[in-house]
């Protein structure tokens, strides 16, 4: 068994080494593996795990919801979630820093992608922050961490692809992501607070502290009205029972579509641009999904899955370590491979370890989309930092440097999940 545990790695290295996409790569380690291993029709067993994993009706929502955080990406949204949340954070320490937490915070709960997420919150806040001269490294610290809630608050992409390929329900990993994301965001709101209590973050404070502070919060509530109709609608159908993710996807859409219209955003090039950009997204995350599938057929039939685990059971550590051992993996292969990629590569493998240590499936699925988040903000490349590269013009190294605390929060927080998982297992138990 070990040789094939060697060739799987070295054909899977070898070719993502040489720059061929990751999901003709994860083929190609399929079919090479059990041509050189198994006597099987390696065309047949391809087309037919394709198949069975690309027609699941579970994933039609994804590219709706695709579709709908392209749409929000291109609408007036995110600047009215500014002037929504500006009055009610700029007094606390840390000011409107707080702002990316809280937009990303919103925004994650209607969009369902981390890049999305910081790419649309990030381009009203940093201009802001920098122009009343906060300090730089944390505004985009705070964006780059805060960005990666998008993967963690419901509607997620991630904990859709995750729930197909584990056959999970994809409610109640909705539900699992909404504590975690909330808890993670109050996390990152502590951080902003304290530091800025320790030094101060913005040179001279500005006119924050006017007589009519709560006249002008009140009076900037019906800019959020939008996001709290689309969340409600979102959120609220699928839990109340009155839809599935795909049908509240639609009718997401349809909201977005028609406050989009009455805001005077709504376009031809606006529609156009928005369906080619989730056609792009759809289409490399479909081939992905589709390799994925193949892949844990062929590991199956190989019995590396099994192999692993038996090895790591003999090993006998602890269902804590074993979690401590997975982010390490984690952490060291989002530094050379995009988060989607590290989970459909490593799941048939890790996700019989973790049942077999007494984590649910839904706890893992929250552990991975953690250890994703942590993906999008490790160099060289993690996406969210090019994102911000894309926003201020710094250099990875430098956004790398004020992202760290960010991201040292979040492996702390993961490992307190591995330590209390009710926290995460809370909510879809008791559905």
């Amino acid at each position: 068994m070990a040789i094939v545990f060697v060739t799987t790695l070295g054909l899977l290295f070898g070719l993502l080494g040489v720059g061929i996409w990751v999901s003709l790569s994860l083929m190609g380690v399929g079919a090479g593996t059990l041509l050189a291993f198994r006597s099987l029709p390696v065309d047949k067993v391809l087309a037919q795990a394709v198949w069975n994993g690309l027609t699941s009706s579970e994933l039609v929502a994804l590219p709706m919801f695709i579709l709908m955080a392209e749409f929000l990406f291109r609408s007036k949204f995110t600047a009215n979630l500014f002037r929504a949340v500006e009055p009610w954070v700029r007094n606390l320490p840390g000011g409107l820093l707080h702002a990316n937490i809280v937009g990303c915070t919103l925004f994650a709960a209607i969009s369902g992608s981390s890049a999305a997420t910081t790419m649309t919150v990030g381009r009203i806040t940093l201009k802001e922050l920098f122009s009343r001269d906060y300090d730089r490294s944390l505004a985009i610290g705070s964006l780059a961490g805060a960005g990666t809630l998008g993967f963690l608050i419901p509607p997620s992409l991630i904990f859709i692809i995750y729930g197909v390929l584990s056959q999970t329900s994809i409610l109640k990993l909705f539900a699992a992501g909404i504590v975690p994301g909330l808890l993670l965001a109050g996390s990152f709101a502590g951080y902003l607070f304290i530091r800025a209590l320790w030094r101060p973050v913005v040179p001279a404070r500005q006119d924050e502290s006017g007589n009519n502070i709560w006249r002008e919060r009140f009076l900037a509530l019906p800019y959020l009205l939008p996001f709290v109709i689309l969340m409600f609608t979102i959120l609220g159908s699928m839990y109340g029972g009155l839809a599935s993710p795909t049908e509240a996807a639609a009718v997401g859409i349809a909201i977005t579509l028609t406050i989009m219209a009455l805001e005077g955003s709504l376009t031809r090039q606006t529609v156009l641009e928005s369906c080619l950009g989730s056609a792009r997204t759809a289409s490399m995350l479909g081939l992905i999904i589709g390799a994925a599938f193949f892949l844990s057929v062929a590991m199956g039939y190989l019995g590396l899955p099994k192999a692993v685990a038996a090895q790591v059971a003999a090993m006998n550590v602890s269902p804590f370590m074993l979690i401590v051992m997975l982010l390490g993996l984690y952490i060291v292969l989002g530094c050379f491979l995009e988060g989607m990629s590290i989970i459909v590569m490593t799941l048939p493998i890790t996700l019989p370890l973790v049942n077999a240590a007494g984590f649910s499936t839904i706890w893992y699925g929250v552990f991975l989309v953690i250890a994703v988040e942590m993906a999008q903000v490790t160099p060289p490349v993690g996406f969210n930092l090019y994102v911000i590269q894309g926003l201020t013009g710094e250099s990875i190294g430098r956004i790398a440097r004020d992202t760290l605390p960010f991201f040292l929060i979040m492996l702390v927080f993961t490992l307190l999940l591995a330590l209390a998982p009710e926290i995460v297992d809370f909510l879809p138990n008791h559905m």
